[in-house]
C-alpha cells in the first residue's frame, strides 16, 4: 500500500510562486513514475510534471520553464516548485504514483491564482 499526502496549496497573486510537496510512504519499491496532475473546474485532468525511474523529467508545455519537479534523495518527498503563476494555473493539484501494484493518488491540494 502507498500513501500520498500533498501540502502547500493556497491562494497567490498572478506572477507569484508556490511550492507543493507530496509526502510518500508505504511500499514504493517498484514504482515507475511519480508526478503531479491538475484538474480545473470543467476541464480534463492533465499531467503537469513527472519523474520516472528510467525516463527524463516530463513537463506539460504550459508549465515548461515555470515549474520544476524534484525528489529528495530518500525518495520520501516529491516537490513541485511553481513560479510565474498565472490564473490559468488555478486547479486542484494531485500527486500520483504509478507502480507495478497500481496507481495511487493523494487527496489533492487547491491552488488558486488571482489576477
Amino acid at each position: 500500500q502507498v500513501q500520498l499526502v500533498e501540502s502547500g496549496g493556497g491562494l497567490v497573486q498572478a506572477g507569484g510562486s508556490l511550492r507543493l510537496s507530496c509526502a510518500v510512504s508505504g511500499n514504493t519499491f517498484s514504482f515507475y513514475s511519480i508526478g503531479w496532475y491538475r484538474q480545473a473546474p470543467g476541464k480534463q485532468r492533465e499531467l503537469v510534471a513527472s519523474i520516472g525511474t528510467t525516463s527524463p523529467k516530463y513537463y506539460a508545455d504550459s508549465v515548461k520553464s515555470r515549474f520544476t519537479i524534484s525528489r529528495d534523495n530518500a525518495g520520501n518527498t516529491v516537490s513541485l516548485q511553481m513560479t510565474s503563476l498565472k490564473p490559468e494555473d488555478t486547479a486542484v493539484y494531485s500527486c500520483t504514483l504509478h507502480s507495478s501494484s497500481g496507481t495511487y493518488w493523494g487527496q489533492g491540494t487547491q491552488v488558486t491564482v488571482s489576477s
